[in-house]
């Protein structure tokens, strides 16, 4: 029987051991057998790895191609959002129909999204100056829709039915909303979401000024102190159900300062602790810079909510109305 030795143990055998052509044979044929497998390990490998780089590259490929397509789609939709942005603001009252009717204002106006849920109105009639922000449930897409109704109806309810009592106009626009989302056959409603508001309605004669509120308040800055006129807490359309508005009035002075918001502003997380901004802070900023001229007040608040979100995500839209009726 031939046994197989490795060199190193043939090199160790004896001379006459090492000259012995059989075992001589052997080692050969061994270190032949030894490359062999080697160079088939080898060709092995590299043909796994070819299979592997080519599978990869149809991943990369195929990566490329959904990128591509996804890139396409978000091209798509943001121009349609820039588009929808653009219809809402065709809705929104233009700049300089706002400024024949109070030359010191400042709107400031920041969405989540490229179109909001907020909104605002100005407008004049028979004597009488209307002041209106709202926050319709929702942000994005959703919101904007409900925003553009709700800009709708408090145009219709102005200017068309010629409602000039604050509470009246938030009932008629939670009836109207009724109508539009009650549907009789099935019994409910299709929907359920609800619009806050704060609605100004000012006299310019006697400078009384009405207020009614849906869940969103008034702050009214005179003399370095700030008052505050709250709403009902309750929002419109939150309940198909009889709703009545409550009905605040204040006699206004030349420098008032009104602000009117939605409450985004104050529920935005930022800070050293990541905790909301918060209306307590929101009141101390507005009365702090209600002695600035309202362009820069403007300027203020954002440059104040950027430094406090700082590496967090605006989670709602923004808006305050700052407005020096006399």
């Amino acid at each position: 029987m031939t046994t197989l030795l490795s060199p190193a143990a043939a090199m160790a055998l004896s001379p006459g051991l090492r000259d012995n052509p059989v075992i001589n044979y052997a080692i050969a044929v061994f270190i032949v057998i030894a490359l062999i497998y080697l160079a088939i390990l080898q060709f092995w490998v590299l043909l796994r790895t070819r299979k592997h780089l080519t599978e990869m590259k149809g991943a990369y490929k195929e990566i490329d191609i959904q990128r591509s397509e996804l890139q396409l789609r978000n091209k798509d939709l943001t121009d349609s959002l820039n588009y929808a942005r653009r219809i809402q603001a065709a809705l929104l009252p233009a700049e300089h129909h706002i400024r024949k009717i109070f030359n010191n204002y400042f709107i400031y106006y920041r969405p989540k999204h490229i179109v909001s849920g907020d909104f605002y109105w100005f407008s004049e009639r028979e004597g009488k100056y209307f002041i209106a922000a709202a926050d319709c449930t929702g942000h994005g897409v959703p919101g904007a829709l409900m925003s553009m109704i709700g800009l709708e109806l408090i145009q219709k309810i102005i200017n068309e039915m010629g409602v000039d009592d604050s509470d009246q106009l938030l009932l008629t626009m939670n009836r109207e909303l009724e109508s539009a989302f009650f549907k009789e056959e099935s019994g409910k409603a299709l929907i359920r979401d609800g619009i806050e508001m704060g609605i100004c309605i000012i006299d310019k004669n006697t400078r009384e000024m009405e207020f009614s509120g849906a869940f969103l308040p008034v702050y009214i800055v005179r003399d370095d102190k700030l008052i505050e006129i709250k709403g009902d807490k309750k929002n419109v359309v939150q309940s198909f159900a009889m709703v009545s508005f409550n009905r605040s009035t204040f006699q206004l002075r030349e420098g008032d300062l009104l602000y009117l918001f939605s409450d985004g502003y104050a529920d935005q997380f930022g800070g050293p602790e990541n905790k909301k901004f918060m209306y307590r802070r929101l009141r101390h900023l507005l009365l702090t810079i209600s002695k600035y001229p309202l362009n820069d007040q403007e300027r203020i608040l954002d440059e104040t909510i950027s430094s406090w979100m700082d590496g967090h995500d605006q989670i709602d839209d923004m808006m305050i109305l700052g407005v020096r009726p006399f």
